[in-house]
């Protein structure tokens, strides 16, 4: 089950931005997220807010295109009614879900709806999510020549009892034959792993690095698996179906991860992210991590512009209802003061590869650095320069080096 939206205040009907929104507007990059909200199945795992067609009865995929399309209007009567500059896009991501699951002319048209509107800055990042087995040559031929740049894949695992264990359905084979027809097409190749998968041995690990690195993707991302709350994965591990996630065996394939990617020539630039050059880092995901602005598009999206953060209702019914009223899919927002914004900042920049300028950690966390030095979490000689940059070991215990940063009270 997706999970809940955060507790804040309404969003108002009309979805206007209160003017603290605007202020150096200019000086920030604006990218554009759809949230296309379809899975052919539900992986066990998962707690986004995504849609089987068993969960969605009454609503039509072959209606969304035209729904995001209205909000996108509505966005910008937002943007340019609160006093903010309709800014082109750095930087659009197609995500969900499976944005793939959906025609290749209906990306296209919601594409071409962001340029219209908004235009696109010199070297815009399009990227979509795909799955190995959610799009073919054909469809990856179209999405390139209308202007997408970017393939993320989501591989996971080239090892079939991990798959099965996460429940995903395609064959692993299959993701060498879409990296060669993305690459045929134009694209940059992403691929996306999951480690730490309950029953998945450092053997299994090391398999799927060498299936994953094989290909020579452009970028890769790794994440830890997480149980979320009220996830089939959490009720099978409660029921004893499935065992426990090992921390320390996470932290062993992380240390393996990071060596063989570095031995490979690929460059950490996030805590969970490899680029085989700064100019195939993730630019969408930098600008979330940055405090850039963007308007999240779809059922759940969130957005964020200067200083506000808003959500959107989660259920495609409730979202197609609003926009078909023309009221604001909005369900709430906050407006986030300076301290929460430096503390967010801590919190992300931290897990950069650049680190966070050392005049950022604020009074309480002037006398953790040297702990963390000391503790061989943080590299010395960065902070000498002005920078807190996370040693390996520093980026396995990220969680814990920002609570050190921090005031008690966070």
């Amino acid at each position: 089950m997706p999970s809940p939206l955060p507790s804040a205040d309404p969003a108002p009907a009309d979805g206007m931005l209160p003017p603290s929104a605007a202020e150096g507007a200019g000086s920030r990059d604006f990218g554009v997220y759809l949230h296309v909200p379809f899975c052919r199945v539900r992986c066990g795992y998962c707690d986004f807010n995504t849609y089987t067609a068993e969960e969605v009865r009454g609503v039509s995929r072959s209606d969304f295109a035209d729904q995001a399309i209205a909000e996108l209007d509505l966005a910008v009567d937002v943007l340019t009614q609160s006093g903010l500059p309709v800014r082109p896009a750095s930087t659009v991501f197609f995500g969900g879900g499976t944005p793939t699951l959906l025609p290749p002319e209906d990306l296209v048209r919601m594409l071409d709806a962001v340029k219209e509107r908004f235009g696109f800055a010199d070297g815009v990042e399009i990227t979509t999510e795909a799955n190995p087995d959610s799009i073919d040559a054909e469809g990856l031929d179209r999405l390139a020549q209308a202007g997408f740049t970017r393939l993320s894949l989501g591989m996971q695992s080239a090892v079939p009892h991990v798959l099965a264990v996460l429940e995903r359905t395609h064959d692993p084979a299959n993701v060498r034959l879409r990296v060669a027809e993305a690459r045929a097409a134009g694209f940059a190749v992403s691929l996306d792993l999951i480690y730490g998968t309950p029953g998945e041995s450092v053997e299994d690990w090391r398999r799927s690095l060498d299936a994953a690195l094989a290909e020579h993707p452009d970028h890769l991302s790794a994440y830890a698996l997480i149980v979320e709350p009220g996830t089939k994965l959490a009720r099978q591990i409660l029921h004893g179906q499935v065992p426990p996630l090992d921390d320390d065996l996470q932290a062993t394939l992380y240390e393996l991860l990071d060596a063989r990617l570095a031995d490979a020539g690929y460059q950490g630039y996030e805590v969970s992210n490899w680029a085989t050059s700064p100019a195939q880092r993730s630019h969408h995901n930098r600008a979330y991590w940055t405090g850039q602005d963007w308007w999240g598009i779809g059922p759940g999206a969130h957005s964020h512009i200067g200083g506000t953060r808003f959500w959107n209702v989660k259920h495609p019914a409730a979202y197609a209802q609003r926009l078909a009223e023309g009221v604001s899919p909005a369900a709430g927002r906050e407006s986030l003061d300076d301290e929460t914004r430096r503390v967010e900042r801590v919190m992300l920049e931290t897990r950069l590869v650049e680190g966070l300028p050392v005049d950022v950690r604020g009074p309480a966390g002037r006398t953790a650095v040297a702990g963390l030095i000391a503790d061989e979490l943080v590299d010395a000689p960065s902070v000498f320069r002005g920078r807190i940059v996370l040693t390996r070991r520093g980026r396995l215990l990220t969680d814990g080096v920002v609570r050190r940063l921090l005031p008690d009270d966070h």
